[in-house]
C-alpha cells in the first residue's frame, strides 16, 4: 500500500484552494503524472528537495517531496516558472 495514500496527497496539493475554487488536483492520475515527472528529473540529476535515505528510489523521494509540500502542480495551461 502506498503511504501516504493518494487521498492524503490530493489533500496536501489542494490545501491552499479556497472553497468554491477549482481544485488543483481532481484525480489520482494527476498525482501519478506529477510524481513520475519529478522522479525522472531526479534520475536526470536534479537534487532532492527533502532529506533522503541511502538507496531510496526516485519515485519514493518524489512522493515524499509532494507530501511535504515541496512540489507544486501546475495546470497544463499555466506557464512554468
Amino acid at each position: 500500500m502506498l503511504h501516504p495514500s493518494y487521498t492524503d496527497l490530493m489533500k496536501v496539493v489542494n490545501k491552499d484552494v479556497e472553497e468554491g475554487e477549482t481544485k488543483v488536483v481532481n484525480s489520482r492520475y494527476s498525482i501519478v503524472m506529477a510524481t513520475s515527472r519529478r522522479a525522472r528529473q531526479l534520475i536526470s540529476g536534479d537534487l532532492p528537495l527533502v532529506d533522503t535515505k541511502e538507496g531510496e528510489k526516485p519515485l519514493s523521494v518524489a512522493i515524499d517531496e509532494m507530501n511535504q509540500g515541496k512540489l507544486k502542480i501546475l495546470a497544463e495551461n499555466a506557464e512554468e516558472e
